[in-house]
């Protein structure tokens, strides 16, 4: 099997665009989370967000084009463009050909529907836009990512709720180990926070109510959390084949070395007890590397800050690596962005890879009151220096699906 490396990133998420903006507030343990710009929250149970609130569409898109794209297009856009520029590699006529697109979404265009849905119902079919549907539909951001850069490989754009974005880094590893592609532009992008995301997640009491502090609103494996926060954005990276990165010259990250995808087949929205799906998945990630629990250092978790995902991710942890569970360090980034769905697993392997790079492992912030149940090593508060080598990033859907990507120092 051919080697797979990482060679660029990018990111917009709640704590800005780009990877210094995001480093700099998660290792200070800043959270994005503010109160909901987008529309107007008043008659809602949940008025506050993590939304993205410095991109400068300019910089990325024409502005004709960006009015026929959806929000999450536009995230996706900018994150593969950075993550592009980050990797130094260039899409000519020669290698177009063999650079692949396996960016996903978990719900695609919902601003969008929703807005035209409405200009139906006032004014007919006609007040439609002719760029309804490429706006909405969620493969239209690998699509227009490949328009815009010329990557004419495999094209694809996975869905699987909250493990999309983890699912597509992993499905561009095999490709590349394959050999269907040299180089996968891969992650996931998000945007629902509008009336209908909002909306349907309140209704499901699944969102975090703390409107009096939103900033402290998401506190993943803390004894008083009371659900996740909205998050919204786009993490993108580049993978290559080692040997054509390494001749080229680029700056490797890491090494993608390990991918599990498993079921909990269940319940639509709960994990399984004691979070044996996730086990497998994590223990299927370790197998492909063919690596030890006890040669991990560092997990970033779903980590949502409901009660059951916290709990059963937990067990987990536990059931797989044993007693190397109580070494681990483990944080959950949502603390601070918020839950971007199906961008969550692109934004998380970026932090993981950042963490390994750059030998500090982000917080766990909000952590106050412990869980007597959630008893590991969440990284409370603030940052940690550590001499990273091995990290894994979990990422959890509704539908019992679950995704876990290994990355190793090279």
């Amino acid at each position: 099997m051919r080697r797979v490396v990482v060679t660029g990133l990018g990111i917009t998420s709640p704590l800005g665009t780009g990877l210094e903006k995001n480093w700099d507030a998660l290792t200070n343990g800043r959270s994005g989370i503010g109160p909901i710009t987008h529309f107007d929250a008043t008659d809602f149970p949940v008025k506050f967000a993590g939304e993205v609130r410095d991109l400068s569409l300019d910089d990325f898109i024409d502005k004709k084009e960006a009015r026929k794209m959806d929000l999450f297009i536009h995230y996706a856009l900018a994150a593969a463009t950075m993550a592009l520029e980050d990797s130094g590699l260039e899409i000519n006529q020669d290698n177009a050909e063999r650079v692949g697109v396996v960016v996903g979404s978990g719900m695609g265009g919902l601003p969008s529907i929703e807005k035209f849905h409405g200009a139906f119902l006032e004014g007919g079919y006609r007040k439609i836009s002719p760029f309804f549907i490429p706006m909405s539909i969620i493969n239209l951001a690998a699509g227009q990512i490949s328009i815009k850069h010329g990557a004419k490989g495999p094209n694809i754009a996975p869905v699987s709720a909250c493990a999309t974005g983890t699912h597509a880094i992993g499905d561009a590893f095999r490709m590349i180990q394959r050999g269907d592609a040299d180089a996968v532009i891969s992650g996931g992008a998000e945007s629902t926070v509008c009336p209908l995301g909002i909306g349907g997640f309140s209704v499901m009491k699944a969102l975090s109510t703390r409107n009096e502090d939103p900033l402290a609103a998401s506190r993943p494996f803390d004894k008083n959390r009371d659900g996740f926060v909205m998050g919204e954005g786009s993490g993108i990276v580049v993978l290559e084949e080692y040997e054509s990165a390494k001749k080229r010259g680029a700056r490797i990250y890491s090494e993608v070395l390990g991918y599990g995808l498993t079921a909990d087949a269940h319940h639509l929205t709960a994990p399984s007890p004691g979070g044996e799906g996730a086990a497998r998945c994590m223990q299927m990630a370790l197998d492909t590397a063919g690596l030890n629990p006890e040669d991990v250092d560092y997990i970033n978790a779903h980590g949502t800050s409901t009660p059951f995902n916290d709990l059963y991710e937990t067990m987990a942890i536990k059931s797989v690596f044993g007693d190397h569970a109580r070494k681990l360090m483990i944080s959950s980034t949502k603390s601070m962005t918020g839950h971007l769905l199906g961008a969550a697993g692109g934004i998380e392997a970026i932090f993981s890879l950042l963490a390994i790079s750059r030998g500090v492992v982000p917080p766990t912030i909000n952590y106050t009151e412990p869980d007597p149940e959630c008893d590991l090593d969440y990284v409370p508060n603030e940052a940690r220096q550590s001499n990273l080598k091995v990290a894994i990033s979990n990422s959890l859907g509704f539908g019992g699906t679950n995704a876990t990507i290994l990355f190793r120092k090279v």
